[in-house]
C-alpha cells in the first residue's frame, strides 16, 4: 500500500528558506529507501551520513535512535506509524552541516498504487528547495 509522507526542511548549515514536499512510498520501504527517496527530492549528493530518530522536538535530548533491535534501518516504514504520543519522526543529513528534516504522515488513506508509477515519487513541493553546499561550484577549476 502506498502512504504518503510530508518532509518538511527544519534546519541546516544553508536553511535560509521553508521547504516541503509530499512523497508517495509503499509502505513496506525500509528507512534506507526513505533516505534515498529524500536525497533525490532535496537533489542532494547523498554523500554523507544519516541517521533517523523520534522526539518530541528536533533538538531534545531525549531521542530514540534507528540502531537497536528494537528499531532498525531495515524496518518497513509501515512499523513506524502511528507514532508514540507527542513524539516525531526525523531525518538527520550530514552530521556537520546538520540537515534536519520532520517526516509526518499525512492524513491521506493509504491506497493501492497503479503499477506502471515508479515508487517512491514526490508529488508535491511548496517553498524554497535548499542547495546543499552554498556558493560552491562543482564544475569551476580548481585554484592552484
Amino acid at each position: 500500500m502506498l502512504i504518503t509522507l510530508t518532509v518538511r526542511l527544519v534546519s541546516g548549515m544553508y536553511a535560509h528558506h521553508d521547504w516541503a514536499c509530499e512523497l508517495e512510498i509503499d509502505d513496506r520501504s525500509s528507512l534506507h529507501e526513505l533516505h534515498d527517496a529524500i536525497q533525490r527530492a532535496v537533489r542532494f549528493d547523498n554523500d554523507h551520513m544519516y541517521s533517523f530518530f523520534i522526539a518530541r522536538s528536533e533538538r531534545a535530548g531525549e531521542r530514540l535512535h534507528f540502531d537497536g533491535d528494537e528499531y532498525s534501518l531495515d524496518a518497513p516504514i509501515s512499523a513506524l506509524f502511528p507514532l508514540p504520543r507527542g513524539k516525531k519522526l526525523f531525518y538527520w543529513f550530514d552530521f556537520g552541516d546538520d540537515w534536519i528534516f520532520s517526516v509526518s504522515r499525512s492524513r491521506k488513506k493509504p491506497r493501492p498504487g497503479p503499477p506502471e508509477q515508479g515508487y517512491p515519487r514526490m508529488t508535491g513541493e511548496t517553498g524554497t528547495r535548499p542547495v546543499q553546499y552554498e556558493g560552491y561550484d562543482p564544475h569551476a577549476e580548481p585554484e592552484w
